[in-house]
């Protein structure tokens, strides 16, 4: 196994960069070391090592930890772009967050990268036809990590929801690439309707703390909305807007606000 991990994680850095945290890591406490050999060691890629933690996570008396994991396996076997997904998100964390230092703590301790990647399975089952489970998929994901996104939300790559508690993303939102996101954000509809009415979040968006964005509206790329606000209305690219409801109050303030993660207003 050893021989076989070292030669897959010379194919893929993001991976080698995991198994050697996760072998100093079991070093420097070796109380851990069952669940991190279990987690990521006893693994030969980052694929199958997410498909465990699935199951582990999502697993209850209604559905068993084997019975997910092949789930998962087939899913990251059938299509590869989760994997990628997986990787670019996993990436995004490590980049923006300034809570994580070891790429293997998202993999372990964080909720958001963790849900996300439920999701992305979820999603997969969803475009197969298969939306009993994928509906259980999102159950469980609202109820093991408090985040509730629907499987036929579209979500693009290099996402980073911090915190990650309180989460909803409805059913026809979509989500570029690069986005970031901070807990107890809203992607919702304005009432009962049941066409398109979820927003549409364009790439290298950051949604700040407590946003709620409602309707099917267009959130402009590389946009930034702040912490609290209540948007309502189509946002232009590259500016920023706050309050309740929001209006615009200036520009992005960068090329890449979901990238710098700044969030004062001046």
């Amino acid at each position: 196994m050893a021989q076989t991990r070292k030669k897959l994680a010379e194919l893929d850095p993001v991976w080698s960069r995991i198994t050697t945290e996760a072998e100093a890591a079991v070093k420097d406490e070796p109380i851990m070391g069952g669940m991190i050999h279990s987690s990521i060691l006893h693994h030969p890629t980052i694929e199958r090592a997410l498909s465990y933690r699935f199951s582990m996570k999502l697993a209850s008396g209604e559905m068993s930890e084997q019975i997910l994991r092949e789930i998962a396996d087939e899913a990251y076997i059938s299509d590869p772009a989760l994997g990628e997904a997986a990787r670019a998100d996993l990436v995004a964390v490590f980049e923006r967050d300034p809570a994580c230092h070891r790429m293997i703590q998202p993999i372990l301790y964080f909720k958001g990268y963790q849900a996300v990647q439920c999701y992305r399975i979820g999603h997969w089952l969803w475009g197969q036809g298969r939306h009993d489970l994928a509906y259980f998929v999102q159950m469980r994901v609202s109820e093991v990590f408090g985040v509730d996104i629907h499987p036929a939300a579209v979500i693009g790559k290099g996402i980073m929801i911090d915190h990650a508690h309180s989460i909803v993303i409805g059913e026809t939102a979509v989500v570029g690439d690069n986005v970031s996101m901070l807990h107890s954000v809203t992607l919702g509809g304005t009432g009962k309707e049941e066409q398109d009415r979820h927003p549409k979040i364009e790439d290298g968006v950051l949604i700040g703390a407590g946003a709620k964005v409602l309707g099917n509206i267009r959130v402009g790329h590389c946009s930034r909305i702040a912490a609290g606000s209540v948007v309502l209305h189509e946002v232009p690219p590259c500016k920023t807007v706050a309050g309740v409801p929001a209006r615009i109050v200036g520009e992005a303030g960068c090329d890449q606000p979901s990238i710098m993660m700044d969030q004062q207003l001046s």
